[in-house]
């Protein structure tokens, strides 16, 4: 047991005075912590691929994967400093994301790169697709911030990245 005291429980919010209501406050962090536990479990699985790659086209997927990765490391500190500035908690370790995510889990297996760039190419399609609902959710409620995070940051970084796989995908498939 524990003697250090709780500061603040995970589902509790603290009192912010940001001219918005508890509710709303509370609904957005509840779709930002989804979006922050999917981009924990995005940049993990670029890692995972960093490390694993293997073939012809090793180098420039090495690279890649590891610029994506170290993006997506930044795009998790802004996710949760927001869920912070709501009066949250943000989830921050690697098995409650694992647990909140709707990414699947990969094998331990090292797989070959098709696989693993079509493995991302799902990854960001289940990103984008709860991002771009949690954005009019946020849009909806009146939460310009989480929106404009939602959007600007989040949604957008993906398409670029997901670009990026879709076009190394087709370059990794034999004609």
């Amino acid at each position: 047991m524990s003697r250090h005291k709780v500061q603040q429980r995970f589902a509790d919010l603290k009192p912010m005075k940001l001219a918005l209501s508890e509710n709303v406050r509370k609904e957005s962090i509840i779709d930002l912590n989804r979006a922050l536990a999917d981009t924990i479990v995005l940049r993990d699985l670029y890692k995972k691929h960093h490390w694993q790659v293997t073939g012809i086209h090793f180098r420039e997927l090495h690279l890649l994967y590891d610029a994506h990765q170290g993006e997506q490391a930044e795009l998790i500190d802004e996710i949760a400093e927001r869920i912070m500035q709501l009066g949250g908690v943000s989830i921050a370790m690697g098995v409650d994301a694992a647990e909140e995510s709707e990414i699947p889990r990969p094998p331990l297996d090292r797989e070959e790169p098709s696989a693993q760039l079509e493995r991302l190419q799902s990854a960001h399609e289940i990103v984008l697709s709860f991002a771009r609902q949690a954005a009019r959710r946020a849009a909806e409620r009146g939460d310009d911030g989480s929106n404009d995070l939602l959007v600007s940051n989040l949604i957008r970084l993906n398409e670029k990245q997901a670009w990026f796989i879709t076009e190394h995908l087709a370059a990794t498939k034999p004609e």
